[in-house]
């Protein structure tokens, strides 16, 4: 299947990780994700219901390998002084945002340009958005992860 791309926005918020776990459960109560143990790949006799929490998907082995294609792969927003790793996201600085788009400030008009930003698979970024008077409006959160 290969990694598929995703980005999600979502309202400002000062706790980027508690957007992030907000941002989590919605997505996983919606059912907006790649449930590899019920994919149409398998024969419909072993195909298995989504499971009814996040922790009972992760328990199923083969969500480990393909992932979820979605937020529901990232698992934590790292602190200043964190190394990125997999299943984490990684805020973007003021200074990185400066150095690679010139402004510590970033707006909607920025997001096609975040491709700037260092990633890798199975780690995501995240970044503050503001408005026309710099003031934090939301977060977008991308990244690229599944197999």
């Amino acid at each position: 299947m290969g990694a598929s791309e995703w980005d999600y926005y979502v309202p400002y918020q000062e706790d980027l990780n508690a957007a992030l776990q907000q941002l989590r459960r919605e997505v996983f109560e919606a059912g907006e994700y790649y449930w590899v143990n019920g994919a149409d790949w398998r024969p419909e006799a072993e195909r298995e219901p989504r499971p009814r929490t996040l922790e009972e998907l992760w328990e199923a082995e083969l969500v480990h390998e393909a992932g979820t294609h979605s937020i529901l792969d990232v698992f934590l927003v790292l602190g200043p002084d964190d190394t990125p790793d997999y299943n984490t996201v990684e805020p973007v600085t003021a200074e990185e945002a400066l150095e690679l788009l010139g402004t510590e400030k970033l707006t909607r008009a920025h997001v096609p340009d975040f491709d700037v930003f260092p990633r890798s698979r199975w780690v995501g970024r995240c970044a503050v958005l503001h408005d026309d008077e710099g003031k934090p409006q939301e977060i977008c959160f991308w990244g690229h992860s599944g197999d």
